[in-house]
């Protein structure tokens, strides 16, 4: 509207000044007539400066402002101003034409329209509108683009069913093609929905430094009326069978402020969860908490869904899948008493029924004899608690019970602080009058672990500090998969709070920075509280007869509880542990035929890293076929390996590594990698106009959308490089001064009429 207001007052578009430069262009008559009108504004000045008459001095000044302006209007097209603009050479000059073959293309978001729909109709055919505007005045050369470029012979060719957009590349590509002849621009017609791993700002460089505008036109709308998207999903990739999931995902939306929808998980095609959630404020993110169990193992592919609302203009973004391992192993727990208590009875009771942890027990009895229980054989803890890393880092998680600090030599302190650090193992201290600052651990390696503050002094009475407290779960506690003793986040914080007391001996009420409390009792005394430390976590649980929960009179017999809390706090002790061998894959998911690059990490019983190990990866195809690659120590951290493979055909790709030093096997792990065309271009799938405006602006090109498009021909004769003519534009024809004009006269005759002078 304004654009076409513009030139209708000033017979050229906006850009043609903005390009042209000004100049006058007047013959001796127009100069002389342009002399002749100064002078009539002179003799006009000084006409009305000796005039008095009944006016007064404004009137006089008033009349002869209009009357000088009038003049000077004339005299200014009399000069003949022009307009002095570089023009392209018809023919002469090439022009790149990218065009987005993606398959968000084919969103209808305008009018119910594909957005495709402008490509077929405006550069289809030799006679489409826009491409014979283009064709009129250059040579064009097609290109279409998502994940890959190629240069097209017909427009007609393109498919629209890419699943990637990779506009850097298009750029690099078109320029690097076109390098060796007079290049006026590239024009890119896309929605700008670009979701390559890098960014623009390296393809631009070449096109600024060589003068290459890029034109952008912007297909789809900016802003959707109604969509819902689901925008992420948190979820380990490996978890124990059985495990207890709570997944966190993020849900947004435009246009549906107060409604109920129902999100909900599949497994493969399994539904395993669903939820009703109310959704906020357009535009506002919304965090679900989903809970389900990992019941089958394996490679599982979950989904996670909105069903579709009515007016949706996408619905292809309301679901997001994920890869998640699911490991039936056993994860070994040693767990460390210095005496014999009802706490030890209860703990391994309470997780005998899981088959997927397995908690050695290893009891002091008297001075350097020990009880051991779950021991894989006779060579197992044989002098009581391991000497050397390699025989503790065998172990994913450890658990200190009442066991005081100078029972562990300085080494074994270490060690331990090691286990978590460095081996990335999972540890846990128990409440007991020789456990935290009551057992000597303060000033320790041990105490630099832990994720809460010990006093330097323990309790100074002479019976020692003693509480009975009830528990309760803080607002991270609630949701936390280690604190879920119920089946929602309201039930088990209901259940955490009519549980019966249990006693503690250690008063710790801070925390470190960086840890997270989960439990809490009166007068700010942490019950559970945990931290990340190095590679690994820490936590404490300062009390000492959790099995009250089990025991107490006010608990049914058949209630499991106890049972309960103890098997998902240990299971979450050794989530995550890492192996001797750890592979990881560039992405869980790959576009068929991708590069998939293949990691893994390799270290000795003593967890130091290896780089002269011998490392393969076999990679199993869905159809049983095998590619085996060696693997090569990176040289960027010790330790590292790396290879790559080309996904072939959808399915599901197996990866697995070994590594062995001297012929002997060290260890063995395997990923899993799902090859599937990917949907990622219907996600944040409206018209990204501010990344098509960046492209525009960084290389003094321009930006468009379908309405404006028209004009794009024209511009680029203007904007354009190349080989360029000079021409000129005349002004002093320009509708405005003729209105300037005429309303100046009849502004004169106006303004006597009203101060009756006339």
């Amino acid at each position: 509207m304004f654009e076409s207001l513009f030139e209708f007052l000033f017979k050229y578009r906006p850009l043609i000044f903005d390009q042209g430069a000004f100049a006058l262009r007047a013959s001796w008559f127009g100069l002389l007539a342009a002399g002749a009108a100064a002078a009539g504004a002179y003799l006009t000045f000084r006409t009305y400066l000796q005039v008095r008459g009944n006016s007064r001095p404004l009137d006089r000044a008033v009349l002869c402002g209009i009357r000088i302006a009038a003049l000077a209007v004339v005299a200014f097209c009399l000069l003949r101003p022009v307009l002095v603009l570089s023009s392209v050479v018809p023919q002469e000059n090439f022009l790149g034409v990218l065009i987005d073959d993606s398959r968000s293309m084919q969103i209808a978001d305008t009018d119910e329209t594909p957005r495709l729909d402008f490509v077929r109709e405006q550069l289809g055919t030799p006679e489409s509108a826009l491409r014979s505007a283009l064709a009129d005045r250059f040579a064009l050369r097609f290109f279409r683009f998502s994940s890959e470029t190629d240069r097209v012979a017909a427009v007609d060719e393109l498919e629209y069913a890419g699943s990637r957009t990779h506009v850097g590349q298009a750029l690099e590509r078109a320029h690097d093609e076109l390098s060796g002849v007079p290049l006026s621009g590239l024009v890119v017609v896309s929605d700008g929905a670009d979701n390559a791993d890098g960014g623009l700002g390296e393809a631009l460089l070449p096109l600024q430094a060589s003068g290459v505008p890029v034109f952008t036109v912007g297909l789809g709308e900016e802003e959707y009326e109604r969509d819902i998207q689901m925008n992420r999903v948190d979820m380990p990739r490996r978890v124990l069978k059985g495990a207890s999931l709570a997944v966190d995902l993020v849900v947004t939306h435009r246009g549906y402020r107060g409604e109920s929808v129902t999100v909900q998980v599949e497994d493969e095609g399994r539904i395993v969860a669903t939820q009703e959630v109310v959704l906020p404020a357009d535009g506002e993110p919304e965090t679900v908490r989903m809970r389900f169990t990992a019941a089958e193992e394996g490679p599982r592919l979950y989904s996670f869904s909105v069903a579709p609302q009515p007016g949706e203009m996408v619905t292809r973004n309301n679901v997001r899948q994920g890869l998640m391992v699911v490991e039936d192993r056993r994860r070994k727990i040693l767990y460390f008493e210095g005496e014999p208590r009802w706490e030890v009875k209860f703990l391994l009771r309470g997780v005998d029924d899981d088959e997927n942890l397995q908690v050695t027990l290893l009891q002091r009895t008297a001075e350097n004899k020990f009880f051991r229980v779950n021991v894989d054989g006779p060579d197992e803890l044989p002098g009581g608690f391991p000497t050397q890393r390699a025989d503790l880092f065998d172990y994913s998680g450890l658990v200190l019970g009442s066991i005081e600090a100078n029972h562990f030599t300085p080494d074994q302190l270490r060690m331990i602080a090691d286990f978590v650090n460095r081996r990335g193992g999972g540890l846990l201290m128990l409440g007991s009058h020789r456990s935290f600052a009551e057992g000597g651990y303060a000033g320790t390696p041990v105490a630099d672990v832990l994720p809460v503050v010990l006093p330097a002094v323990p309790a100074d009475s002479e019976e020692g500090f003693f509480a009975e407290v009830k528990v309760s779960a803080t607002r991270a506690g609630e949701s936390h998969a280690a604190t879920q003793i119920a089946d929602t986040e309201e039930a088990s914080a209901a259940r955490w709070d009519t549980l019966p007391p249990v006693t503690v001996v250690n008063p710790i009420t801070e925390a470190k920075p960086g840890a997270t409390v989960l439990l809490t009792a009166p007068d700010d005394l942490v019950i559970l509280a945990f931290q990340r430390y190095g590679a690994g976590k820490s936590l404490a649980l300062p009390i000492q007869d959790s099995w009250m929960w089990q025991m107490h009179a006010d608990v049914p017999v058949e209630d499991e509880t106890h049972e309960t809390f103890w098997r998902r706090l240990l299971r979450w002790v050794v989530d995550g542990v890492p192996e001797q061998v750890a592979v990881e894959l560039s992405s869980d998911r790959a576009e068929p035929e991708e590069v998939v690059t293949v990691t893994a990490t390799v270290v000795d019983p003593r967890f130091e890293e290896l780089n002269n190990s011998a490392v393969v990866a076999v990679v199993t195809r869905p159809d049983g076929s095998v590619i085996e690659r060696q693997m090569e120590w990176t040289a960027e951290r010790d330790g590292e390996y790396r290879t790559t493979f080309t996904a072939g055909g959808e399915g599901f790709y197996e990866v697995h590594v070994e590594a062995s030093t001297g012929g002997e096997l060290l260890g063995e792990d395997a990923a899993y990698l799902q090859v599937a065309a990917g949907d990622s271009e219907f996600y944040d799938s409206t018209m990204r106009g501010s990344l098509l405006r960046r492209m525009a602006d960084d290389t003094g090109g321009r930006f468009y959308t379908s309405d404006t498009a028209a004009a794009l021909a024209e511009d680029i004769q203007y904007v354009g490089g190349g080989v360029t003519v000079v021409e000129e534009r005349d002004l002093w024809d320009m509708p405005f001064l003729l209105l300037l004009l005429a309303g100046l006269i009849l502004g004169e005759w106006g303004y006597r009429r009203f101060r009756g002078l006339a």
